[in-house]
């Protein structure tokens, strides 16, 4: 049986689209992120499943700094509607409410419905983890913001859900394995790279200028600085596309005269959910 490892504990959003996405594999929770990538890398899971981004919160930290040195490939993408619940242990009403544990992206997802209930949010490891202290404590005055999942596996009642502060809150995730499976040419696909520029003027517009002449669309485009200094920045780019297609080729050609230590860290089909919004 293929074994799929993610972060948080059995019944987190992770866990739930694993369950989804590969219905025949085991799941394998990993306390951080790094764990996840581990796992996979030791041969302890054949797959991670990562989530990458969201619609309200936007990226999810530390996993675009992990992707380019975590020694896996992406070979997939699933973009997944997060449906929260605000979780409680049984007798326990909203007004009893004082306080709410759960992952950071999750709190950051129903930031406005929070305020509104003049609840505290306390960023946990994760969201089901969270649930599982919730239901341990016993306490009233307590809730964990997680998956309905999360709330059958934990004995937990939903007080409140669709408490994101978007109304499509949806979620992107990454699907990595140790060896390279690429999309087709033929196929509609996205092709994910880093690539490391100078702080110098125009070194970035020169560097895109291929995607632009070739008519390339680049769908994500994010910046860090690398080596702990000012001087150089590492960018993250998502593009459709394939390698091999003639305008993404000449690209990533012209890309090579002005940046240097570029990598391909995936080319994988594109989710259907990107070809609607597209």
């Amino acid at each position: 049986m293929t074994k799929i490892a993610f972060q948080g504990a059995f019944g987190a959003n992770s866990d739930m689209v694993c369950r989804a996405v590969f219905p025949d594999c085991e799941t394998l929770p990993c306390f951080g992120f790094d764990d996840a990538f581990a796992a996979v890398r030791s041969g302890e899971a054949d797959l991670a499943m990562i989530p990458v981004e969201n619609s309200v919160a936007g990226r999810v930290a530390d996993v675009h700094h992990l992707l380019p040195q975590g020694g896996l490939h992406i070979i997939g993408e699933h973009y997944q509607p997060i449906q929260h619940h605000l979780l409680a242990i049984k007798g326990a009403t909203l007004k009893d409410i004082t306080r709410v544990e759960s992952h950071v992206q999750a709190l950051a997802q129903c930031r406005v419905w929070l305020k509104e209930h003049n609840i505290r949010p306390v960023i946990h490891a994760d969201t089901a983890g969270a649930a599982e202290e919730v239901s341990q404590r016993g306490d009233k005055t307590v809730a964990a913001i997680a998956s309905d999942l999360a709330g059958k596996i934990y004995g937990l009642e939903s007080l409140a859900t669709y408490i994101a502060d978007g109304p499509k809150n949806t979620t992107r995730f990454l699907i990595l394995s140790r060896e390279a499976k690429q999309a087709l040419p033929s196929t509609d696909c996205v092709t994910t790279l880093v690539f490391r520029v100078r702080s110098v003027p125009a070194a970035l517009y020169k560097a895109m200028g291929g995607f632009a002449t070739n008519g390339v669309n680049i769908t994500k485009l994010e910046s860090y600085l690398v080596d702990g200094n000012f001087t150089a920045a590492q960018f993250y780019v998502d593009v459709e596309g394939h390698p091999q297609d003639t305008p993404l080729r000449l690209a990533l050609e012209e890309l090579s005269f002005f940046a240097h230590e570029t990598s391909i860290l995936g080319v994988y089909p594109a989710h259907p959910f990107r070809c609607k919004q597209g």
